[in-house]
């Protein structure tokens, strides 16, 4: 048998990693409809959107919840069941975002008013990159495949929303689909919740 091509591998990520992975997800995000509603003005996202991907980054890691590929061109954010934000989170999200505060927790508070804690137990993937120049390799699919293969192991519904058509297709060719209202920002895009029980058809 030949040697798997380690660039192939995934594995949770590091606080080491922060760096190149901020850095996927920002260039992933940067121009996303929520992103460009919050903070309108190009020069500031510049600022605040590494310092929002930093937050989520430490403690996605912390919970366990963070994975990369072994050459870091592609990354996804999550939170397993059991994890939760420290107390002082959102304020943290607020002093990043600056004078475009109102608008960041805006859709922090309609995420948390939609979130299906009612369903039960399940891992939340909150964010998903892939470098710019490795888009169609199929990295950020191995990411999200060894998180719901790890879901289905561990009988674990997951959940995710999607900011664009194309992240919605993503997620349904991994057994995700529609659940509820869209997420509606007053005046701004909308995120559609997408549920995955376990073991979904894919």
């Amino acid at each position: 048998m030949p040697p798997r091509d380690s660039s192939l591998l995934v594995r949770p990520a590091r606080p080491g990693d922060a760096e190149p992975l901020v850095g996927v997800l920002t260039a992933a995000f940067f121009d996303d409809a929520p992103m460009r509603w919050a903070f309108p003005s190009v020069d500031r996202r510049r600022e605040i959107v590494p310092a929002f991907f930093r937050l989520f980054f430490d403690l996605s890691v912390t919970a366990g919840g963070a994975f990369t590929t072994a050459d870091l061109d592609a990354v996804v954010l999550g939170l397993p069941p059991d994890a939760a934000p420290p107390a002082d989170f959102t304020a943290r999200l607020g002093e990043v975002a600056g004078e475009y505060a109102d608008a960041l927790l805006t859709i922090v508070r309609l995420q948390e008013e939609h979130h299906p804690r009612h369903l039960g137990p399940h891992f939340y993937l909150a964010f998903g990159g892939v470098a710019p120049e490795r888009q169609g390799h199929g990295s950020l699919g191995r990411v999200a495949r060894h998180i719901l293969d790890d879901c289905d192991r561990a009988g674990l519904a997951a959940y995710a929303e999607a900011s664009s058509p194309g992240g919605e297709a993503v997620a349904r060719g991994h057994g995700f689909a529609p659940i509820g209202g869209d997420i509606r920002i007053p005046g701004g895009p909308s995120l559609r919740p997408l549920w995955r029980p376990a073991g979904a058809t894919r």
